[in-house]
């Protein structure tokens, strides 16, 4: 493993456990040559997701951007960061193991749908909001109206 600090790759693992409820690695990690000490998470990976955008265009499944993305609709919103690493991790698991290789990115918008509805409806109308390409203030209360929000 190469050290993000000074990219020697004299590093060595120094503590190793569990994390994500048994799902992944996570590896405590010092440098040789800076002294400088990171942590790393290792996961196992089903198969090699790639998305199919709305354009046509593919690219690889990046689980860091799905994080994001699920960071930004949660912001300032209470939320336990294990249940959103869970919810994360969950939704991957399901990517990589239903068998297809190729997965339309509306697939995935659908599954995170699903994910925030039930985890927090405040975030759910955010990715909501840039999901269904919401351009008016008059969208979202459509939104709201049809899921039945609030009740």
């Amino acid at each position: 493993m190469r050290c993000p600090f000074c990219l020697s790759e004299d590093t060595q693992v120094k503590d190793s456990r569990a994390a994500e409820s048994g799902a992944t690695i996570r590896r405590r990690r010092e440098c040789q040559s800076c002294g400088q000490r990171f942590t790393t998470f290792e996961r196992v990976q089903l198969r090699e997701v790639t998305v199919v955008k709305r354009s046509g265009r593919r690219v690889r499944f990046d689980r860091d951007k799905l994080v994001r993305s699920v960071a930004i609709a949660l912001q300032k919103r209470p939320m336990d960061p294990e249940r959103i690493e869970n919810m994360v991790s969950s939704i991957v698991r399901r990517l990589e193991s239903e068998g297809e290789l190729d997965v339309k990115s509306d697939q995935i918008g659908k599954l995170v749908m699903e994910a925030l509805a039930n985890l927090d409806q405040v975030a759910y109308v955010r990715y909501a909001s840039v999901y269904k390409e919401f351009s008016e203030t008059k969208d979202f209360a459509k939104f709201i109206a049809d899921e039945k929000l609030g009740e």
